[in-house]
């Protein structure tokens, strides 16, 4: 049989008419009416890129933290796209710890801090961390808020207990590297910039500032 006969695999032929239709919603419920968790993570790490693509799409619509090793690894994939749908999907996931409540829970301390709330963040994010000490994402909103009060110490202690749980938090690494910058400690702030691109390559403004530093250091 010739290549052009070749049958087309269920999920690559959704994800074209996700291209274009674009109706995520609709893409998300025809998958996971035909593939498990798993059989989309074996092709997330397999086979050639569309494929790969379709399947990150998927894993960052329906997969929750357990798929959160797949997604970051996909982050380095050799293929922009792939990256460019990890990094997008990961976030979604790292929301997706936890219970029902802990969840709503995380929710409100991720509005509070996008309201400029960030007192209430912080007592919001402490008392659910009383109870899922386990769950980054939260540690992760607690640096968020700390960071934006100007408690720098406090939000670098969170990123590496972030990171600490979930070691593919480059949004953790990277917010570290903001704090240092704010402390006046270029070297560390380098490093931890340095760790973020290496979870994340498609960071460009991290790039940036790993190229000024790495000058500035270098000039100093």
């Amino acid at each position: 049989m010739s290549a052009s006969h070749k049958k087309i695999p269920i999920l690559l032929t959704l994800y074209d008419r996700y291209l274009d239709e674009r109706d995520a919603r609709l893409f998300a419920k025809a998958v996971s009416r035909r593939y498990t968790t798993p059989t989309l993570e074996r092709l997330a790490q397999a086979g050639d890129r569309y494929r790969r693509r379709a399947a990150v799409l998927a894993l960052g619509l329906l997969a929750d933290y357990e798929s959160n090793n797949v997604l970051g690894s996909a982050l380095v994939d050799a293929d922009r796209g792939v990256r460019m749908l990890a990094e997008h999907g990961i976030r979604h996931i790292w929301n997706r710890a936890g219970n029902q409540y802990q969840r709503k829970q995380l929710a409100e301390i991720i509005r509070l801090n996008d309201a400029g709330e960030f007192e209430k963040a912080v007592e919001r994010a402490t008392e659910l961390l009383e109870q899922a000490p386990w769950f980054a994402e939260i540690w992760n909103q607690r640096a968020v808020a700390y960071f934006q009060s100007g408690r720098f110490t406090d939000s670098i202690r969170d990123c590496r207990q972030t990171l600490e749980i979930n070691p593919y938090h480059f949004g953790a690494a990277s917010g570290m590297g903001r704090c240092y910058l704010k402390l006046d400690d270029r070297i560390s702030a380098l490093e931890c910039f340095r760790r973020a691109l290496r979870l994340n390559p498609n960071l460009e403004q991290v790039r940036a500032q790993v190229v000024y530093l790495q000058k500035s250091l270098k000039d100093k």
